[in-house]
């Protein structure tokens, strides 16, 4: 996939404005990312396959899910986090330990327009008590999927959506924690990874 045609899918899924939005959040990170390690610089000439569309194709995963909000465990750079707070019209709250990443995160849901439905923790999401249950979680690169269950399952019910992208080693990660965690799991392939997959899981609980 080109990087004309993962705009272009952006675009077309999810309106004009929003595609203006995620464009104008690429060119921030690419600034910041010359101060802090954010994303690679070699990763600038395909931003929109390898992070924005990358990103993008996890809120149509999340139809159905409850109201609530949208929490990105370990948010790092805004990925998935920011492109979602463009994107979808629910609260969402972007988890990140490390204060230069949260300052810039901050920032950025400032300077567009965001800070009204995008807010910052910051702290460990072993340490975060949101007042209500997260509708849907989501973490990009974060820890083992058991690892990632075991420390955000205080903030999520039995109707949490987990949207969870695991790279090549996704299935063998789902069979992996089904030995200490039940729930409907469901390996979704990336549109822009084919080989790569996304770990959809609902009715998550201990065994």
């Amino acid at each position: 996939m080109t990087e004309d045609e993962a705009r272009a899918r952006i675009r077309d899924r999810f309106g004009v404005s929003r595609e203006t939005l995620i464009a104008r959040y690429a060119d921030l990170l690419q600034v910041e990312s010359q101060r802090q390690n954010l994303i690679a610089a070699s990763t600038f000439d395909t931003i929109w396959t390898r992070h924005l569309l990358d990103s993008a194709q996890l809120v149509p995963l999340a139809e159905g899910a409850g109201r609530g909000a949208w929490v990105d465990v370990g948010s790092g750079a805004g990925l998935p986090g920011i492109v979602v707070g463009i994107i979808v019209e629910r609260p969402v709250v972007l988890v990140e330990p490390r204060a230069k990443r949260a300052d810039f995160l901050r920032r950025t849901a400032a300077e567009l327009g965001l800070a009204s439905r995008v807010t910052v923790q910051e702290s460990r999401i072993e340490t975060y008590k949101p007042l209500n249950r997260a509708a849907v979680i989501s973490a990009r690169a974060v820890a083992e999927l058991s690892q990632l269950l075991a420390s955000t399952e205080h903030c999520t019910d039995s109707s949490t959506v987990w949207l969870l992208p695991k790279g090549r080693n996704a299935q063998s990660e789902v069979e992996a924690a089904q030995a200490k965690w039940q729930g409907v799991f469901h390996v979704e392939p990336s549109i822009t990874q084919p080989e790569s997959g996304i770990v959809v899981a609902r009715g998550v609980r201990p065994r």
